[in-house]
């Protein structure tokens, strides 16, 4: 192949990077494209980065890679660069620097990209067009978020965006640690409030309370994790009006989608963040988007279509074919 991408992460056997970027080469009618799959540890990612040759065009990173990345390139959008956590590499031959020893074939410039916080943004944007659901810039709401790891941080600069969402509590399995969005919540709010409140995730009566009153609820921790989190939940008496999505894609559903759905809430896996942040790793891969993610990227999503056909859907078919 004349160019070639790959999702990295450890363990990465379950990635379903592959059929969506796979996918997304065949609408669009590039042949010569293959995108494959590399369990890379951080402690590997050093080897594998300068065996790479220029026939390489991009990169995806699942843990433990999306802060181990940061030395190696330069941040090239706003939550990449705020955040400091990149789940996206574009790599640049047309200036190669041949003079370090350590790079065989050139050292390429290495663009970073986090696209993990739109990809959160257009799951909601796209559940709430199926739904019908309009939610009011205006009005004041809060997002609740489990788990306080790297996805957090993605997710609570997604809700920083997102309409109805002026306050939002992070349920931390390790409080105390910062997520680092400060920086980033003064230049979307400008009101030097602090973004967000914490409470002990292993205190189920204040998970439920705010369970009941958030209008997001975004679950970044894996596989069963959250399933103690579901129990609690199973047991409150009452209906949950905002939408859950839960980043995990296996279990589909996973146990907590199900608790919330019996509550009468809106439930997406995290296979629909999969699609949105993999469309944009797409776009900026291939060329088609030579700038950052813009912030309009759902209607800049919407324009792009392949012989009459829309990327998303071709990407979506071949996703929900998988699963």
């Amino acid at each position: 192949m004349a160019n070639r991408c790959a999702v990295l992460g450890k363990p990465i056997a379950h990635s379903l990077s592959p059929v969506l970027h796979n996918a997304a080469y065949r609408a669009l009618g590039l042949d010569d494209w293959w995108y494959d799959r590399h369990e890379v540890g951080e402690e590997d990612l050093d080897a594998f980065l300068k065996g790479l040759d220029p026939t390489w065009r991009g990169l995806s990173l699942t843990m433990p890679l999306k802060k181990t990345i940061q030395p190696y390139g330069t941040p090239r959008n706003v939550w990449a660069r705020e955040l400091k956590v990149a789940n996206t590499v574009v790599f640049d031959w047309s200036h190669v620097d041949h003079d370090d020893p350590l790079w065989p074939n050139g050292r390429p410039v290495i663009r970073l990209y986090n696209t993990d916080v739109v990809g959160i943004q257009l799951a909601f944007d796209h559940a709430d067009r199926e739904s019908g659901v309009h939610r009011d810039a205006g009005r004041a709401g809060r997002a609740l978020i489990i788990g306080n790891g790297n996805t957090a941080t993605s997710a609570a600069a997604a809700c920083l965006m997102m309409p109805g969402a002026s306050r939002i509590t992070v349920a931390s399995r390790h409080p105390g640690r910062d997520l680092g969005i400060g920086p980033a919540a003064a230049m979307f709010r400008g009101d030097g409030v602090h973004p967000y409140d914490e409470i002990d995730l292993a205190d189920g009566d204040a998970v439920a309370a705010v369970a009941r009153e958030a209008g997001y609820v975004i679950n970044t921790i894996p596989g069963h994790a959250a399933d103690g989190v579901a129990d609690v939940l199973s047991a409150v008496e009452t209906t949950f009006p905002g939408t859950l999505l839960d980043v995990v894609y296996d279990p589909r559903p996973t146990r907590l989608m199900q608790v919330w759905r019996e509550h009468g809430g809106q439930a997406i896996g995290g296979e629909e963040m999969l699609l949105y942040q993999g469309l944009i790793q797409v776009l900026l891969m291939t060329g088609i988007w030579d700038d950052d993610p813009p912030s309009d990227a759902d209607r800049r999503l919407q324009d792009v279509t392949v012989d009459d056909d829309h990327l998303e859907i071709a990407m979506r078919r071949a996703l929900e074919e998988a699963l």
